[in-house]
């Protein structure tokens, strides 16, 4: 992970080091395991990582599972699994949100005798009437004056299950009056009755995250808590929390813009209905922006991390043309990615004045810019496939590729020329005959002319077979976030997503591939083996780079 360059938050972090230059700065990532990690939250990940490998500190991972209605061991793992992948595997520990209950219920029995909180009847529905809007400020609940005895006993027996789902609450005595919504006396406790899936069914209480986290934060010798901008109005909660236990070191929460991208969704909830409706093919489909989808599609961990580093860090709004992203991925496989040939559509040709029985070979470079990456063996033999999109029968104007009467120049090897095609009853092609001129092998025709086209080809006999997915955005609209009244994401999902060809042909030596290895299929784009079936490869993007012209 490279270092992130200056930005608010490090400035801040400066000043606070200039001020207590013995301070070690340790961050941490609170994701809660309900759904697997996307791009989004790779942006909470390099900046919280990233800023403590900066500054020589440490990073944690603390899994907030303070709400076990949602949560399962699946997402705790895969948490996990994408951060090592990512290359940033916690440094400062593993910890999880359910570690603190014990220690979260005595702070709030603190605050209640200390006259700061107290239990209350109050419904969702009438709580929430009682809150007050932006512009008028909320009524006291009718239980705010209980005694300290009484919310002590009251919380006890909330603690013990005595009462129902939403019977009671436990709320922080702040002001009714606020002009932040969230110091209205928010609830920091409230009645599920659900097993844990770390802590079985020991509690029947459970802390809420406003509350909880900054507990946990300052147990764990966090610093600076950098979260995303929806938590910004929630800051003075989060002060009041740390100031009122009476903790002596104080960390401090910043807030950063989300990270939005056109043509996808970031909500878990939704990305989970399409998960458990079948409209894709689990988390890791190629299609998510999950970073386990992003992974099977053939992202790397460089390019993610370079695509979050190109958005940058703010506090305004955006959305991130996702063209960004596929420009990162494709300039580093640019680089880095062996050729290999790839005929997707295959038309079968047969030189004709080429022995049936002859087998010759032409060295191709692996990549053609790193002559160090060296050279692979194809095969020639007197049957071929092309592409069925470098061949016309009629051909539109400027068509340089084969067409009757046409030559064209197969990459690394002969010039050939169309004779004749032959047809199936039902008029699809069946062949189409070509001779070769024998003398171009690898250099241009005796006698001067000029060969525009050049196409690729592998040899019938020794193609692999192989299926092939071409992937394209899962929504249509640009910014699902400006969805109109009365539709929904459904409305937008891009029904033609995923291509799948079945009968692709590919050069010999990719039986060999391992696993994680990209390719450039030359002239196709930049495919990766996909790691859920056999002999399946999937599009990581294609050739063409609009988005520099874009920007």
């Amino acid at each position: 992970m490279e270092e992130i360059k200056s930005n608010f938050i490090h400035e801040e972090i400066d000043a606070d080091l200039e001020k207590n230059p013995s301070l070690k700065i340790h961050t941490r990532f609170p994701p809660e395991p309900n759904g697997y990690l996307h791009i989004g939250s790779a942006k909470a990940i390099w900046i919280n990582a990233g800023t403590a490998k900066k500054y020589g500190g440490l990073f944690n991972l603390r899994y907030d599972d303070t709400n076990p209605a949602k949560e399962d061991n699946e997402y705790v793992e895969s948490i996990y699994r994408d951060l090592e992948w990512l290359g940033a595997a916690p440094t400062g520990g593993v910890y999880y949100g359910s570690d603190y209950f014990d220690d979260c219920y005595a702070f709030a029995v603190k605050l209640i005798k200390e006259g700061k909180a107290y239990v209350c009847d109050l419904s969702a529905e009438e709580m929430k009437e009682y809150r007050g809007t932006l512009t008028e400020p909320g009524k006291n609940s009718p239980w705010r004056d209980r005694s300290v005895e009484e919310n002590l006993d009251l919380f006890e027996r909330m603690k013990n299950g005595e009462f129902p789902d939403g019977a009671k609450t436990l709320r922080a005595k702040i002001d009714m009056a606020s002009p932040n919504i969230n110091l209205r006396d928010p609830a920091i406790y409230r009645i599920v009755h659900t097993s844990h899936h770390r802590q079985g069914d020991k509690w029947c209480i459970y802390p809420l995250y406003d509350y909880a986290h900054p507990i946990q934060d300052a147990l764990e010798g966090i610093t600076h808590s950098l979260c995303s901008i929806e938590f910004e109005n929630h800051r003075p909660l989060y002060d009041w929390v740390i100031e009122n236990i009476g903790f002596e070191a104080k960390p401090k929460q910043r807030e950063f813009a989300r990270l939005n991208v056109t043509h996808t969704v970031m909500s878990k909830r939704y990305l989970r209905q399409l998960v458990e409706t079948g409209l894709v093919d689990g988390w890791d489909d190629p299609r998510m922006p999950t970073i386990c989808g992003l992974r099977r599609r053939g992202y790397t961990p460089a390019s993610i991390f370079d695509f979050v580093a190109r958005a940058g860090i703010a506090k305004a709004y955006s959305v991130v043309d996702i063209e960004l992203l596929e420009h990162c991925i494709r300039e580093e496989l640019n680089e880095t990615a062996y050729r290999r040939i790839a005929v997707l559509n295959p038309i079968r040709v047969v030189i004709t004045n080429f022995p049936a029985d002859k087998v010759e070979y032409f060295d191709l470079p692996n990549h053609p810019q790193h002559p160090e990456m060296g050279t692979r063996k194809v095969a020639f033999t007197r049957e071929l496939y092309i592409d069925a999109d470098d061949f016309a029968e009629v051909p539109p104007p400027k068509f340089f590729r084969l067409k009757p009467g046409g030559e064209v120049r197969l990459m690394g090897a002969y010039i050939i020329r169309f004779e004749e095609l032959v047809k199936n009853e039902d008029g699809s092609i069946r062949e189409i005959r070509c001779t070769c001129d024998l003398e171009t092998g690898n250099g241009m025709p005796a006698d001067g002319r000029k060969i525009k086209g050049t196409i690729h080809w592998l040899s019938a006999s020794h193609a692999v077979d192989a299926s092939v997915m071409l992937y394209d955005h899962l929504f249509t609209l640009e910014n699902v976030a400006d969805i109109p009244e009365g539709k929904t994401y459904g409305d937008y999902l891009n029904l033609d997503s995923v291509k799948k060809l079945e009968n692709a042909k590919l050069e010999a030596s990719m039986q060999d591939v391992k696993e994680g290895e990209r390719f450039q299929f030359v002239r196709v784009g930049y495919f990766i083996k996909d790691s859920k079936y056999a002999n399946t490869y999937n599009r990581i993007v294609g050739l063409k780079d609009s988005y520099p012209q874009k920007k």
